[in-house]
């Protein structure tokens, strides 16, 4: 685990091209031998870039630079596997020849460290990081990818073939930003984990208002800053030693052909999804540190510690470097009593580690206390919210290494495999499931079209109710090509709509609609398969988890909240491998229509609040449930899903509202370029007290991180002359 930093330098302009496009127009660079000023410059700013991000490696910190100076490799080292000096970073490998600094974990370590010792590597340390070089030595690029099971980004330099290679995971779990700064005569790429680390290389940020305004810095590669890009997941960007950039996917998410009839029995997928999910933890339990658990009062984290328990006392399997029997230990979060949106569910938390025999720690996460967090989440999120989520999130995080713990298994992903969310069955309803042609929504057409109908409507009230954006734009023919899909329309909720701008931008983009950039996103591969080959609610998994997934709920939720405190989340759900056998199942098996379910809200969260019948009638996540029963209690396998979700109104004049004030003054709004004051004002009139508008107070979540984002990294007015 680490903070990265990579520089690379280039005799072009950055001719990029993408993975089937390579370009003919650079010609080969002529390596040119830096004097020791230059390598002394670029390993002072490679050092200060390190300092930017050493929350994401307090251990060590290592830098490497080529001879001729073009390629600097500089690394901020969370120690877990190996702990000793030799796990240091960059890594080389046994020639020589090949370096890199690779940022997350690598599973299954032993098996493949054995297979590779056997081949003739000579190891240079018990760090799974070395995997990397070593796969690659033996496979060459990009067949080794195809070996790497776990969670990481990383850059690797081969200097046999000139080659440079930049790797994400397969998900997206650990975050990778690049960006190219032109320099006296010479340009660099610049690579690294956090976008604030590119601030000491000598990177000006400035605003991509347009991947603002129409949503596209939550779909595809773009982000909040102009010129810096993303490593997608499951690709990797090379550069050439003839100076070109091609960005390659090596996987993809996949599911079965919808018109495939199922042969497994329901036991045999039940035991199948078991076993899948136990494997996929017991090998997130190998740590040379302490291994923790965060433990909300949802079926997804309560089945991680039930399997965990499991494992550790019943089958010996050690949790990190102790012997946890007596003493697993689980970490959740506890908004203020009677607001509703206690995780803890009444302290159902309590009650399940109760039931697992595992001891809990709880943060409290009152007004004062995200009004405190705020600023900061902001900060190593690097992007803008429209709730308090990742708030509460930075908080909780802290408590892990208030204990001593650097690693926690979390439960993300699991929603997304296996059609956890509220807005997955009107997806799910629009076609008959043709793998399982006797249940009765797959005969019955007019019950499933009467279902998908009620279903849509509730979902939009439940929304609306919530406070999430309405759009002017509508026109849903223009999204037939994706058999009407409806999760185009649940993510647009979160972006800002255009009206909320200055005026210029409005004018700049007006009739954007932030559907067709989300779909403009899709891979010509996948869009075919979403039409001809998916199922609807395969469909919406997936633009859910290549768009909300990956460029929100695993960064300000998942990996930038938790190492802002060094914090490594270890997410078993996100493991392929158990995925991919998710993504083989019958959609009838992850939401199961069920009309004898009793169809009342009441306790059941905000998220259950007047919704009608027709939404009570499904079971969310139901294979996984059975799955997972052994490990859970009673209560819990019963209960509706609740959503991590922290309160959105609050009261005039308290620290919430204060704090944001004090934080959007004119002068600060006015900086940012593309908001007018006014409108951030009136956001305040109706968007604190008893009879609060929720979209105006989550319009003013987002202006308060841009705010703290401008202020923070000195980012210029955004002016309409960049936007032409």
């Amino acid at each position: 685990m680490c903070g990265l930093t990579v520089s690379v330098a280039l005799h072009r302009s950055g001719q990029s091209c993408s993975k089937d496009q390579p370009s003919d127009e650079s010609t080969k660079p002529t390596p040119q031998r830096q004097n020791a000023n230059s390598l002394g410059d670029l390993r002072t700013k490679l050092n200060k870039s390190l300092d930017l991000i050493a929350h994401r490696g307090p251990d060590a910190k290592g830098v490497w630079i080529s001879d001729d100076g073009m390629v600097g490799l500089a690394h901020n080292r969370l120690s877990i596997n190996d702990l000793s000096p030799e796990g240091n970073q960059p890594i080389h490998s046994d020639d020589g020849l090949i370096h890199a600094v690779v940022n997350g974990e690598i599973y299954d370590y032993d098996r493949i460290r054995q297979s590779l010792s056997d081949s003739g590597y000579r190891f240079s340390s018990r760090s799974d990081s070395e995997l990397v070089v070593a796969l690659y030595q033996r496979y060459g690029a990009p067949s080794f990818l195809d070996h790497l099971r776990g969670e990481f980004a990383f850059v690797l330099c081969d200097e046999s073939t000139g080659k440079i290679i930049a790797a994400r995971d397969r998900f997206g779990v650990k975050p990778l930003f690049w960006t190219v700064v032109e320099g006296k005569g010479q340009a660099r790429v610049l690579i690294a984990a956090e976008a604030k680390a590119f601030l000491a290389l000598d990177w000006k940020p400035e605003w991509d208002v347009g991947a603002i305004a129409d949503g596209g810095w939550e779909h595809g590669d773009r982000t909040l800053f102009r010129g810096v890009k993303k490593v997608l997941p499951g690709h990797y960007m090379e550069l050439t030693a003839d100076g070109r950039t091609v960005h390659q996917r090596y996987w993809d998410i996949e599911y079965r052909n919808k018109r495939e009839v199922e042969t497994r029995t329901v036991d045999e997928m039940v035991l199948g999804v078991r076993e899948q999910l136990i494997e996929a933890i017991r090998l997130r339990l190998r740590a040379d540190v302490p291994i923790g658990i965060y433990l909300s009062g949802g079926i997804d984290s309560s089945i991680v510690a039930g399997i965990v328990a499991h494992l550790v006392r019943e089958q010996g399997v050690k949790l990190g470097n102790q012997d946890a029997a007596s003493r697993i230990r689980c970490f959740s979060i506890q908004f203020p009593e009677g607001s509703g949106y206690d995780e803890s569910g009444i302290d159902i938390a309590e009650r399940t580690a109760d039931w697992l025999g595992v001891q809990i720690f709880k943060k409290h996460m009152d007004e004062d206390a995200l009004a405190e967090y705020f600023a900061d989440s902001a900060y190593y999120c690097e992007h803008h919210s429209v709730d308090l989520n990742s708030v509460g999130k930075f908080g909780l995080s802290s408590l892990p290494r208030e204990h001593g713990f650097k690693v926690v298994l979390t439960g993300e992903g699991s929603d997304e495999h296996f059609g956890g969310y509220t807005f997955f069955p009107p997806d799910f309803l629009l076609e008959p499931d043709y793998s399982m042609p006797d249940l009765p929504l797959s005969r019955d057409k007019t019950l499933r079209e009467a279902l998908q109908s009620s279903t849509q409507n509730a979902l939009k009230h439940k929304l609306s109710r919530l406070g999430f954006f309405t759009h002017e734009v509508e026109g849903p023919e223009r999204f037939q090509s994706v058999n009407g899909i409806s999760m185009f329309d649940c993510n647009r909720v979160r972006q800002v709509p255009l009206r909320m701008f200055a005026g210029w931008v409005r004018q700049r983009w007006r009739g954007i609609d932030s559907r067709e950039t989300a779909s403009n996103a899709i891979s010509p591969e996948a869009m075919e398969k979403i039409r001809e080959k998916w199922h609807p609610l395969h469909s919406s998994q997936y633009i859910f988890s290549r768009s909300m997934l990956a460029n929100i709920l695993l960064s300000c939720l998942g990996d930038r909240t938790e190492m802002a405190h060094s914090i490594e989340a270890r997410p078993p759900f996100l493991d392929h491998v158990l995925s991919d056998y998710a993504n083989g199942l019958p959609p009838s098996l992850k939401v199961v229509y069920d009309p004898t379910k009793p169809g009342s809200s009441a306790g059941k969260g905000p998220w259950w609040e007047e919704t009608n019948a027709a939404s009570h009638a499904f079971s969310e996540k139901w294979i996984l449930r059975e799955a997972g029963k052994p490990f859970m209690s009673q209560e819990l396998y019963e209960r509706r899903k609740h959503p991590y979700t922290a309160p959105v109104k609050w009261p005039k004049g308290g620290p919430m509202y204060n704090k944001l004030r004090d934080i959007c003054t004119r002068d600060a709004v006015e900086n940012l370029g593309f908001l007018e004051h006014d409108v951030v004002e009136r956001a305040f009139e109706d968007g604190f007290g008893d009879d609060a508008v929720a979209s105006s107070a989550r319009f003013l979540f987002c202006v308060g991180a841009w705010v703290t984002l401008s202020e923070r990294f000195g980012v210029r007015r955004a002016r309409v002359e960049d936007h032409a």
